[in-house]
């Protein structure tokens, strides 16, 4: 019994230890929102901005992620926020609808995406190294916790829309990720 205790204890080590920190929705001060579940894993993987303000504390990404919480619902009048998670200025991964919840960031393949937004504007500057670095372990960790496949795919949001997003800066640095498929998907709408 000790043997079993002491290897789920040291399985449960490992897959945090491959994980970044995810402050989840309650720890950011989400709003409900209205979900339909994700059939995992999913096959590609969805790099977008949030065009909009940067931030670089646990205090200022969470009001970032409120704000654009709120947009999502009080101006587009979505369910929820359309990222499945944001990666803040930082370094730390914030929970938008998370692994198992069908997100709303990327017309034609949500139901088998999912949408990693990195707070800010990256059409000219690139983003930090924390927030690269965080991006690439979330990714890791839903491959190896079976959210996302072993042989997905990574696209910029422009690849599947008419946009800019997710900027020229951050664009131009995941186009070398391995992974990556360059080019408008079967799907492509504009």
């Amino acid at each position: 019994m000790i043997f079993y205790v002491s290897l789920l204890l040291s399985l449960a080590v490992a897959l945090d230890a491959a994980c970044p920190e995810i402050v989840n929705r309650a720890e950011w001060g989400a709003r409900n929102g209205m979900s339909r579940a994700l059939a995992v894993p999913v096959r590609h993987v969805f790099i977008h901005h949030t065009s909009g303000a940067t931030c670089n504390s646990r205090d200022t990404c969470s009001k970032v992620v409120r704000q654009t919480q709120n947009y999502f619902i009080d101006s587009k009048k979505w369910a929820d926020i359309g990222y499945n998670f944001l990666v803040g200025g930082d370094g730390r991964i914030y929970e938008g609808r998370g692994w198992k919840v069908v997100g709303a960031h990327t017309y034609g393949y949500n139901s088998d995406s999912i949408g990693i937004a990195f707070m800010g504007y990256f059409e000219q500057e690139k983003p930090s190294a924390a927030m690269m670095d965080a991006a690439k372990e979330l990714i890791e960790c839903g491959v190896e916790n079976n959210f996302i496949s072993a042989n997905y795919q990574i696209h910029g949001h422009r690849d599947a829309k008419c946009t800019s997003c997710p900027g020229e800066a951050l664009y131009n640095i995941i186009e070398f990720w391995p992974r990556f498929v360059r080019g408008k998907l079967p799907e492509f709408n504009c």
